[in-house]
């Protein structure tokens, strides 16, 4: 049976414990996020989640999610704050600059960098915060999805990486609807108030197997990152044809063959 819950419902059932307590710390920082992000959220989505209770209350979690909006992170970061959790997301480095980069960074944001060295360095900054106990956004296709039908587009393979050489959950999110407000293909904005932003979030991806290989010895092969990747996102996909109530396409959109305007660039993504 579908769970459907309200943001204020959320953390009512005495089996978890207390948001106040799984979000602490809260630096300033993130205080000051939320007085930004929560009512901007609140006024532009009417937000509904489906099994937010399987967000880990506690431990290193590796939420993953596929993209459709540029709005996407002011919803994901509701979804995740209302479920008692903070979130790190991995966003482009062009954003960490003046006062903005100083704050982000302070709030535990990870800038995912251009260059193939600085990428790595992103991607074991994720990894630190992985194995800290913290919750990191993730979305694998690096940008918003260029399918006409909004479907995912085939990701990078960073969230494979991370999600062998770490113990943490990894949870697949689908969203669908803040392209509702933004949409990214016909560079258009729609401000209607409380557009619906839909949120199932699946029960996590076992890769216990896997890990165990890896920890003996096995290569972080291209074909191994591919075929995780790959794991990890049809589960999204699966998910957000749920949410949609129409049948998944049976592989991923393409990547354009260019780098993309609003792309992550690097390997983090």
């Amino acid at each position: 049976m579908t769970q459907e819950t309200s943001p204020e419902a959320v953390g009512e059932q005495g089996r978890r414990p207390s948001r106040w307590q799984t979000r602490r710390p809260v630096p300033w920082s993130i205080w000051l996020a939320v007085v930004v992000i929560y009512p901007t959220a609140s006024l532009l989505f009417r937000l509904r989640y489906r099994h937010g209770d399987r967000l880990p209350p506690r431990g290193g979690v590796l939420l993953v999610a596929n993209h459709v909006s540029v709005l996407d992170p002011l919803a994901c970061a509701r979804l995740v704050w209302d479920h008692g959790r903070v979130p790190h997301f991995l966003a482009k480095q062009a954003v960490f600059k003046g006062l903005a980069g100083t704050i982000l960074r302070h709030a535990g944001q990870i800038p995912v960098a251009r260059d193939s060295t600085d990428a790595t360095g992103s991607l074991a900054a994720a990894r630190a915060d992985l194995q800290a106990g913290n919750l990191v956004v993730i979305y694998p296709e690096g940008s918003v999805t260029r399918d006409p039908d909004w479907w995912p587009m085939q990701a990078r393979t960073g969230v494979a990486r991370l999600a062998l050489t770490t113990d943490a959950a990894v949870v697949p999110v689908a969203q669908w609807g803040p392209h509702r407000v933004h949409d990214y293909h016909a560079k258009k904005l729609n401000l209607r108030p409380r557009r619906p932003a839909d949120y199932l979030v699946g029960e996590p991806v076992d890769l216990d197997a896997l890990r165990e290989e890896v920890r003996a010895g096995r290569a972080l092969t291209p074909d191994l990152l591919r075929s995780t990747t790959d794991l990890i996102m049809g589960r999204v996909r699966d998910q957000l044809a749920e949410l949609r109530g129409e049948p998944a396409p049976a592989g991923f959109a393409p990547r354009p063959g260019r780098r993309l305007p609003g792309d992550v660039p690097g390997t983090a993504a």
